[in-house]
């Protein structure tokens, strides 16, 4: 058995010379990406190399001779001394002639554009997909169609490339199965826990338009209607968004619609008073005034306003599904100083596509509570469930029933009090 190791620049050719010159009995075991060519380091491009073994079969005929071991030719060594950089700078500008020859303004142009890439980026994405299986380049594309962030992206790319051989790679259809079961499992749902004590505080913060107050009506429905089926709570609602024409009208229809007491606040002392006077009740919704996320006076201003809900408050960050996932992301970022617990995710049914989000949220570390999709109170909300989001997935072949099977759905329980 012969071991051997070859280059190329691209993935095809690599495995065109291979064949060529060991036939059928060459073994693929290993691929990866390297660098080949280049003076000095530069001027290097990406390539494939592939190791592997060539197999004799000893039981033919004797008609056909064992084809003798492969010899590799000892590497040549150079008399001259290794030369550093600076040398080597030195020597070239010296053979070229003066620093104004149109030759060398070319190559020093040519290695500050390598640079420039080098230092941004560019060249190594724009030639990475180059070198890779057609498989992963396939997956690379579904992904981006899905709006998928760049580095929830590559990190697919590096565990398809550690965890699939060449020969598990011909098999697509595993391959996106595998693939949508790792988004899968990137995606957090958050807990809730038992309360011990009253009022259960939730305050719903985050941008502007982004359907916070349709939400927490919605959430004051589940929670005080009894439409989930089980015993309704006690809850009323607070709202601080009073600067926004209708806010308030809106708030309190919702309210005397579901019987559900409404109060308006404007400040600090306001709010702590109602949530003196509501000890006996079992959540208090807060509703809050949209901001932009680069608005950070403003927020923190907000934020100095909800302190008044006390240390146990819980903070949950309305996010729209429409939203580029460069903006969920500066999002989250300027939310951080909430202490937000979880996302609930609005507007799901005005987009085809939820890379955007999973792959935010996956990067953030941020787990998700609620998604709506609908305007109707208290009908267009649920519980998260990873099947929902892996459903909408663009582009993948989905197996509902497996991933039904491998993310059962969560209990429909919203709240659960110990006692």
């Amino acid at each position: 058995m012969e071991q051997f190791t070859e280059r190329a620049y691209t993935y095809s050719d690599c495995v065109e010379k291979i064949r060529k010159q060991y036939g059928n009995r060459a073994n693929i075991l290993v691929h990866k990406t390297v660098r080949m060519g280049g003076i000095l380091g530069l001027f290097s491009r990406e390539g494939v190399e592939m190791s592997g073994v060539v197999s004799y079969d000893f039981g033919r005929i004797s008609s056909e001779r064992e084809a003798p071991p492969r010899v590799e030719p000892a590497p040549r060594t150079d008399p001259r001394p290794p030369m550093d950089f600076e040398t080597e700078k030195k020597r070239i500008l010296a053979s070229v002639g003066s620093k104004t020859d149109p030759t060398l303004q070319l190559v020093l142009n040519e290695v500050r554009t390598i640079k420039e890439q080098i230092r941004t980026g560019n060249a190594a994405s724009s030639s990475a997909s180059g070198a890779d299986h057609p498989s992963i380049i396939r997956i690379r594309e579904i992904l981006n169609q899905n709006d998928f962030t760049p580095h929830y992206t590559e990190n697919i790319m590096d565990r398809i490339r550690k965890e699939f051989s060449l020969e598990d790679l011909e098999n697509f259809d595993a391959l996106q199965d595998t693939v949508v079961e790792w988004i899968g499992e990137s995606i957090r749902l958050y807990k809730e826990e038992k309360l011990r004590r009253r009022p259960r505080i939730m305050a719903l913060v985050g941008p502007t338009g982004v359907g916070k107050t349709t939400t927490i009506a919605k959430l004051a429905a589940i929670y005080g209607t009894g439409f989930t089926g089980r015993s309704p709570l006690s809850v009323r609602l607070v709202t601080i968004d009073n600067y926004r024409i209708g806010a308030s009208y809106q708030i309190e229809k919702y309210g005397d619609i579901m019987e559900i007491p409404v109060s308006g606040i404007k400040n600090y002392r306001e709010l702590e008073q109602v949530i003196a006077l509501n000890g006996s009740t079992d959540l208090i919704l807060i509703d809050t005034i949209g901001k932009s996320p680069r608005a950070a006076v403003e927020l923190a201003e907000m934020k100095q306003l909800l302190d008044a809900c006390g240390s146990s408050a819980e903070f949950h960050l309305a996010v729209a599904a429409t939203t580029k996932s460069s903006d969920i992301l500066e999002i989250l970022m300027r939310y951080e100083p909430f202490g937000y617990r979880s996302v609930i995710v609005t507007k799901m049914d005005e987009t085809l596509r939820l890379g955007n989000v999973i792959s935010a949220l996956s990067d953030r570390s941020k787990s998700v509570s609620f998604i709506t999709e609908g305007q109707q109170v208290p009908k267009d909300i649920q519980k998260a469930d990873v099947v929902r989001f892996l459903i909408n997935l663009e582009g993948f072949k989905i197996n509902r029933a497996k991933i039904e099977e491998q993310f059962p759905g969560k209990e429909k329980d919203y709240i659960q009090w110990s006692e």
